[in-house]
């Protein structure tokens, strides 16, 4: 019934190191800052991550700040040396890469 913010840390041959909650948000929001999601990457020495979230409403389409927080991601990952890969939105029955759909 929440937003929930996830970061995968992966190794240099793109496997998954670890898998972990970042941030609990509302029933329509999750505010995350490059800050928690690196300093994990960072503690797992994670060569790149993936990150995604919920849309607990069932509409997998990305909002504004979606987009904005994962545009400022990709700066900051490119500054800190970590690559962002994606960015998912999960849904009850679907998924959307950000990626994918031309979004970074």
């Amino acid at each position: 019934d929440r937003e929930i913010f996830l970061v995968a840390c992966l190794s240099t041959k793109n496997q998954i190191q670890s898998l972990h909650r970042c941030h609990i948000g509302s029933l329509n929001a999750s505010i995350v800052t490059p800050r928690e999601v690196f300093k994990t990457a960072f503690l797992q020495n994670a060569a790149s991550i993936i990150v995604g979230h919920n849309h607990p409403s069932g509409n997998c389409t990305p909002s504004p700040e979606d987009i904005d927080v994962t545009e400022r991601l990709k700066e900051a990952g490119e500054l800190l040396g970590v690559e962002l890969l994606d960015h998912l939105i999960v849904c009850e029955n679907n998924f959307l890469s950000l990626k994918e759909k031309g979004y970074m």
